[in-house]
């Protein structure tokens, strides 16, 4: 969990492609350590929570980086106590997640953004944690 790469650092080949399977994604997510980037379990939580649900109900994301990672973070957590892979509405959310962080990378990196909200390719959810 402490080899996550800052947000500065964070490159387009350091995220797991599109049509990942869950367990590379829980992976990448689980390197960056929202409880302590956010100070507490509960903070980081009221985070992912609230940002979740927004997303059901607005079909809106985070717009920080930091944010977005925090949230993938806190799904990593969330199905790996949970001890099964996410469904396929949780992965949408995932991978849409993820793919808003391609896209912050890649604004940062002064390139073009891939897609929108909605449209990552959806991941395989068996495997990983």
């Amino acid at each position: 969990m402490n080899g996550a790469k800052s947000n500065d650092e964070l490159t387009e080949e350091d995220l797991p492609p599109p049509s990942a399977s869950w367990g590379a994604i829980a992976s990448f997510a689980y390197d960056w350590d929202g409880y302590v980037r956010y100070g507490a379990f509960d903070k980081c939580a009221d985070l992912a929570n609230s940002s979740q649900q927004a997303y059901f109900e607005q079909h809106t994301l985070p717009g920080g980086l930091s944010e977005l990672r925090t949230c993938l973070f806190f799904e990593q957590r969330r199905y790996h106590h949970y001890g099964e892979p996410p469904d396929e509405q949780a992965m949408e959310y995932i991978n849409d997640l993820l793919e808003a962080i391609r896209n912050q990378v890649r604004s940062r990196l002064g390139l073009n953004a891939r897609t929108a909200i909605g449209t990552a390719r959806p991941a395989a959810a068996a495997g990983g944690q």
